[in-house]
């Protein structure tokens, strides 16, 4: 009978730390501050809230006097939070820089099949195609707001003496007025017919010689820099020249990788894309550009969003195991306390509560000192990944408040796991034995 109490326990304090963790992930911050509300409401006004929050007081009283311990638990928690806040923020980062490479009123157009620009060929005949149709809009002289773009992948040195790869765009006229948002903070555009770059301000951060008046060797042609742009997207990783050139230098003639196309409104992307499929010459692919660059994030972001889940779990299982040593020495050293304070009166359930108390406001104190420190750290630091599997794409690290918000609901998850055995044994230690132990 013994045993299968004790299964029965155990199975029930599973089945309470499984509902506790699902419901932690899926509520909503504004269920989450109800509950709390509901909860300061009992330790307000009913007796056992009462003696928990007398018990809870007299607890966090003494943590002066196990200052040490702890801070075991408090710095175990923060390197959780600031290991796992930092990893989703690069994840964060990289997605935004991507993601906010593209709107819905601008469409790129591909050839049938191909995931990325790298991908992609369009002969001269379809260009020409595409830029007929209706549905992409023209400037002052009628002409359309359409770009076709090379697009190849380049070895320049970077900045700490190794070899890198970055994206070598070769663009128009009409490139500038398809991205307003691009603007030139350094230098002029390149011209016409020259072998003359401009580049963006994460390529000029990144490699060497990006400096305007520099000269680079792509191929075997030297290359000069006349330009710096900024654009706050990936085409800020890029390096642009003129389309003709840069295609003879690579042996490309008259194809083009993809043809950017601004539309004249968001609601056109549809029948744009209706009239290139109903087109029997062409066999190519459109979408939006606010699509297409959240797919080509997608997949990495989600990789490094799983790096920075399964980091953060074991290192997580360790802070527990701290929480568990530091809450069990501290029910032990405590013992005579609690059994004269249920020898008095005092329920089991004050007990429990005060203990899970205690630990959830030391694992608080960790999430916050986590979060603080990932946000002054990487909150903005600038690094580069690869963009597509080819060229690299310079970003910054992006710590959101969600990414703090989620950062402390994992503090708190490891402090309602590492308290709670602790807080049972309080509960359920014989009054007459931890009275005669000390």
């Amino acid at each position: 009978m013994g045993m299968i109490k004790s299964f029965l326990r155990g199975a029930g304090l599973f089945l309470l730390l499984v509902a506790f963790l699902a419901a932690w992930i899926v509520l909503p911050w504004q269920a989450l501050l109800a509950v709390a509300l509901l909860f300061a409401l009992w330790m307000a006004f009913t007796r056992s809230g009462r003696q928990a929050a007398s018990v809870t007081w007299v607890g966090v009283g003494t943590l002066r006097q196990r200052l040490g311990a702890s801070s075991v638990v408090v710095i175990g928690i923060a390197g959780v939070v600031g290991v796992l806040v930092a990893l989703l923020a690069m994840a964060e980062g990289y997605r935004h820089t991507v993601s906010n490479s593209g709107s819905t009123d601008t469409a790129i157009v591909l050839r049938g099949g191909s995931s990325a620009e790298l991908m992609s060929v369009l002969a001269r005949d379809a260009i020409t195609t595409i830029e007929r149709a209706p549905e992409i809009a023209r400037d002052a002289e009628g002409r359309p707001l359409a770009s076709a773009e090379i697009v190849v992948s380049a070895n320049v040195p970077r900045k700490d003496g190794e070899d890198g790869s970055v994206t070598l765009r070769g663009v128009g006229d009409m490139a500038w007025a398809v991205r307003p948002n691009l603007k030139l903070v350094e230098g002029r555009r390149f011209e016409t017919g020259r072998r003359e770059l401009v580049v963006g301000r994460g390529a000029h951060r990144q490699f060497a010689d990006m400096d305007v008046g520099s000269e680079l060797r792509l191929g075997n042609q030297t290359w000069t820099v006349v330009g710096v742009f900024e654009s706050n997207d990936a085409m800020a990783s890029e390096m642009w020249g003129d389309a003709e050139v840069v295609s003879a230098a690579y042996r490309r003639g008259s194809s083009r990788a993809s043809v950017f196309a601004r539309l004249t409104s968001p609601d056109a992307f549809n029948a744009f894309k209706a009239t290139l499929a109903a087109d029997p010459r062409l066999q190519v692919e459109a979408d939006t550009t606010l699509d297409y660059f959240s797919k080509q994030s997608e997949q990495l972001t989600t990789v490094l969003r799983w790096i920075g889940i399964v980091v953060g779990s074991i290192m997580a299982i360790g802070a527990v195991f701290g929480a568990l040593n530091t809450m069990f020495a501290t029910v032990a050293a405590r013992a005579r306390e609690i059994a004269t304070l249920r020898a008095i009166g005092f329920r089991g359930l004050p007990v429990v509560v005060a203990v899970m108390l205690e630990t959830m406001l030391l694992a608080l104190l960790g999430g916050v000192l986590g979060g603080l420190l990932a946000w002054l750290v990487f909150n903005g630091y600038t690094a580069s990944t690869l963009a597509g599997g080819v060229a690299s794409l310079s970003f910054e690290f992006k710590v959101s408040a969600g990414l703090l918000w989620e950062g402390l609901k994992w503090a708190l998850a490891i402090g309602f796991v590492g308290g709670l055995f602790p807080a049972l044994r309080a509960a359920t230690l014989p009054v007459t034995d931890a009275l005669r132990a000390m």
